[in-house]
């Protein structure tokens, strides 16, 4: 456990970013939660002592800013989390072409900004780790989810590199396949429908996050395949 360090995670929902959230917390880490959304984060930003800040991860002066008030109200990130996306489904011949630049912004470009940023202050201090959550769409296409697949594939893409390019500067981008559904909790039907282990557990998601940002400089990966035993894949 290191106490002082700063964790930003950007598009923080309920599920696998509020447990990374949570056990950054337990870590003893400043937390800052980025959402377009800021309302929704009220009860878990007070559970854990955090700050909010909001934040259209698809916009470049928005993403700055976040930087920039992150740093002075809590410090620099040690450890960023990209964890914003978008879908649009439907067949390929029917999806609105607008919808599908939103979400390709959203989910590929906003990781490029937020990457952009933290790369940026890493780089120069020379330490941090750079997170992306992606999903079996960004290694495989889906019928009906060419929209998601592009984003999450381009995703992918932009990790590889920053991977290479970053770690001989001592920071750690790494990129996280999560193939299959997450578990909701109480009153996840879906879940519960799929019975024991049928979905993944966003804390035990969440340990391998923070196994991947504590990993020793010798033994870096830059990517992790989780999903449960039951999917295919």
């Amino acid at each position: 456990m290191a106490s002082g360090e700063t964790a930003l995670i950007v598009g923080v929902g309920t599920k696998l970013s509020a447990s990374v959230a949570r056990l950054c917390h337990k870590q003893g880490m400043k937390v800052a939660l980025a959402s377009r959304n800021v309302d929704k984060l009220a009860d878990l930003a007070a559970e854990i002592d955090a700050k909010t800040y909001a934040c259209d991860a698809s916009q470049p002066e928005d993403v700055e800013q976040l930087f920039k008030n992150v740093n002075s109200d809590i410090g620099e990130p040690d450890l960023v989390l990209f964890n914003a996306s978008a879908r649009v489904r439907g067949g390929v011949h029917e999806i609105d072409p607008i919808e599908v630049q939103k979400a390709i912004t959203i989910t590929c470009y906003g990781g490029f900004l937020v990457g952009h940023h933290a790369a940026k202050q890493m780089r120069e201090r020379g330490s941090g780790t750079i997170l992306f959550t992606g999903a079996s769409a960004s290694v495989k296409g889906y019928p009906n989810s060419s929209a998601f697949a592009m984003g999450k594939f381009g995703l992918r893409g932009l990790c590889q590199s920053m991977a290479r390019e970053l770690a001989p500067k001592n920071v750690h981008v790494a990129h996280f396949v999560i193939d299959g559904g997450i578990n909701a909790g109480e009153g996840d039907e879906r879940a519960a429908s799929r019975g024991e282990d049928g979905t993944l557990e966003p804390d035990a998601i969440a340990e391998t996050y923070l196994h991947i940002h504590r990993q020793h400089r010798s033994a870096w990966t830059w990517e992790v395949e989780l999903r449960p035993w039951v999917e295919n894949f």
